[in-house]
């Protein structure tokens, strides 16, 4: 199995303000995990800068605009009240655009099994005409239409277990039953969307858990309505929400996930991706804000891709 790691210098100079969970420090903290030798196999590469064109699969002209207007020349601006950029955020985000898109090239031209993005600002709050929580373009949606555009897709399904749900990736797809989108998240919870009745087109598969629960209800979420949407679907190709702020260490979520979760719906995924995409799997770093836990998540996801 041969697993990608794309990321980029870039992504350290989106910078936010003092004290904000989506920071730099996530991605030197994954660093640090990923230098163990448990990851010498990892197909490391620099994330490419993105096609601006592309942000067109999933945003309008207008918005992008509205977007890099508010770009400054120096110190940082706020998008709303929780996403503020800097001056190199466009940068980082073009090439966190670039990066789930070489990703999706990679798996298509079997240079890669599977890729996983480390990348920033992540991307599932971005809704076609306005950014929010963190997030500036949807990095998911974008990468999605970009294998429906370059590689033919015919289904793609986007699986989100990032413990906020991912409103900008549904309501980009709500209409589009050639993209399957399910989430894992915790509700009630920001942005307040992700209700079981929210279901688009029949492609919308929402599996929302209460505060406080932890592995059995979020495997049985899994098991009974992740897991049989995507054999139904049978997808060719699986692009993961990969955020991992549903680990109980999260200081802004009250779901009970350990490093062993996120392994074990790794390997669910795989599964999937074996059986329907020919093992194409690209997994994008979203949410997870406690240092340690998100850091070791993403190592055992990591590891579990490489793994098969």
């Amino acid at each position: 199995m041969v697993t990608r790691l794309y990321t980029h210098p870039i992504y350290l100079e989106h910078l936010t303000l003092p004290g904000h969970p989506e920071r730099p420090d996530r991605l030197r903290a994954l660093a640090k995990v990923l230098e163990d030798s448990a990851f010498d196999g990892l197909d490391r590469a620099e994330a490419p800068m993105g096609d601006e064109a592309t942000i067109l699969y999933a945003h309008p002209q207008e918005f992008i605009e509205r977007v890099r207007g508010t770009i400054p020349d120096e110190g940082l601006t706020r998008v709303d009240a929780d996403t503020t950029v800097s001056p190199k955020s466009w940068e980082a985000a073009l090439t966190a655009i670039g990066a789930a898109n070489a990703a999706i090239d990679d798996v298509f031209a079997k240079r890669a099994d599977n890729v996983f993005v480390a990348s920033r600002p992540p991307g599932h709050h971005a809704e076609r005409n306005k950014a929010m929580g963190f997030c500036l373009f949807n990095n998911a949606a974008i990468a999605a239409r970009h294998a429906q555009k370059a590689h033919g897709v015919e289904r793609v399904a986007i699986v989100d277990w990032d413990v906020h749900h991912g409103n900008g990736t549904q309501e980009i797809f709500w209409d589009d039953p050639s993209v399957l989108y399910c989430s894992t998240h915790q509700m009630p919870l920001y942005p307040g969307t992700g209700a079981k009745s929210e279901t688009g087109a029949g492609n919308i598969v929402n599996a929302p858990l209460a505060p406080m629960t932890g592995s059995d209800h979020f495997r049985e979420a899994f098991t009974t309505r992740i897991l049989p949407a995507l054999d139904t679907f049978q997808p060719e190709l699986i692009i993961i929400s990969a955020g991992f702020d549903a680990h109980r260490r999260d200081p802004l979520a009250e779901i009970n996930l350990d490093e062993e979760d996120f392994d074990w719906a790794t390997a669910m995924l795989m599964e999937r991706a074996g059986s329907f995409a020919g093992n194409r799997l690209v997994s994008l770093l979203e949410g997870g804000y406690d240092l340690k836990g998100m850091s070791l998540s993403a190592g055992a996801h990591i590891k579990r891709l490489m793994e098969g």
